[in-house]
């Protein structure tokens, strides 16, 4: 396994981390999740990513119970706060005090663990004044509940307002954890700039563009069984933009041979592709398989030619996403409780 720096801190993270969005306590159980995340560990990933919105709030119970026995400082274990939890009432979301201070001490007894290494805001509040935000999550750090703070999909500008408080309160804002995969590459504009500026990593979700990038969904065909796209209850939603988009579905396909000439798999081409970008400190990959997450974890440390990258490039061509406005529009224009 590749090791690297978060952000400017002497904090390393496994160059592949393993999340369980869409996977822990609805569609993977707690028996099968365990497996998947002892194969996470045996393939030597030491990062693990979850968010008390998941599966509300089973996601962080289930990674709690898989991770418990294992040595508490080789791991580093994030989660975030925002998205709504519990019954839904008017506090029950956002990033107000009240909120991120009830948010991190459910967490903790969930996890089973008297810190986490990375405690990210999980999207921008906009109707939450920042400073009530930043001096929340300095409370946090102090209390030495979180060791370090990070956002989800931030905006270039919302990470420079965030950092210079940060730097005021003398709080660690290390990381911003966006999508980002050979398809969707809206933070190369503006967000990795402003990180590489302020030292500060990206975490990527989805860099397998949640199973697309592994050819298995075909144009002309209907998903397999057992896949994400079939799953009604949960991955389905998620998914199923990207499932209905003939040409992409085509384009993908032309990526079998660039993966081939480099001895990896469609998965492993996704994820060692997203590991060449210098400010990505790791990429979360998922499964619902233990030998999903071997497989994936095998990317880490490969350097793709630049006959490839030029390749994945000309392959996908127009269906390639990089407007860079997409970040905002990924947080809520609206009080969601």
């Amino acid at each position: 396994m590749e090791f690297r720096f978060l952000g400017r801190s002497g904090l390393k993270v496994s160059a592949v981390s393993y999340g369980n969005w869409v996977t822990h306590g609805s569609q993977v159980e707690a028996e099968q999740a365990a497996l998947c995340v002892r194969a996470a560990l045996d393939a030597g990933i030491t990062t693990f990513d979850t968010a008390d919105v998941y599966a509300n709030t089973k996601a962080e119970t289930i990674l709690g119970d898989a991770l418990e026995g294992q040595r508490r400082e080789s791991l580093e274990i994030f989660t975030k706060v925002y998205f709504p939890t519990g019954p839904g009432g008017p506090n029950d979301s956002g990033l107000s005090r009240k909120h991120i201070h009830e948010s991190i001490n459910g967490s903790l007894k969930r996890l089973k663990t008297d810190y986490v290494d990375l405690y990210q805001a999980h999207r921008f509040d906009h109707f939450t004044p920042l400073e009530e935000t930043m001096e929340a999550f300095a409370d946090v750090v102090r209390q030495g509940k979180a060791l370090y703070i990070g956002v989800s999909e931030w905006t270039a500008d919302q990470l420079r307002a965030g950092h210079a408080l940060a730097r005021e309160l003398k709080i660690p804002f290390v990381s911003n954890q966006p999508q980002y995969n050979a398809i969707h590459r809206v933070i190369e504009a503006e967000v990795v700039p402003a990180s590489l500026e302020l030292g500060i990593s990206q975490v990527v979700f989805s860099p397998i563009a949640q199973g697309v990038l592994t050819g298995k969904y075909r144009p002309g065909q209907a998903p397999p069984e057992g896949s994400r796209a079939t799953d009604q209850a949960s991955g389905a939603n998620f998914i199923k933009g990207l499932v209905s988009n003939e040409e992409l579905l085509e384009r993908v396909q032309r990526l079998l041979p660039l993966a081939e000439a480099e001895g990896l798999t469609m998965a492993q081409l996704a994820v060692a592709w997203v590991l060449q970008n210098e400010n990505v400190a790791t990429a979360i990959t998922g499964g619902s398989r233990p030998e999903q997450i071997t497989a994936n974890a095998a990317a880490a440390g490969k350097q793709l030619s630049a006959e490839t990258m030029k390749g994945i490039d000309e392959a996908l061509g127009e269906a390639i996403v990089t407007d860079p406005s997409l970040t905002a529009k990924s947080a809520p224009s609206k009080r969601l409780t």
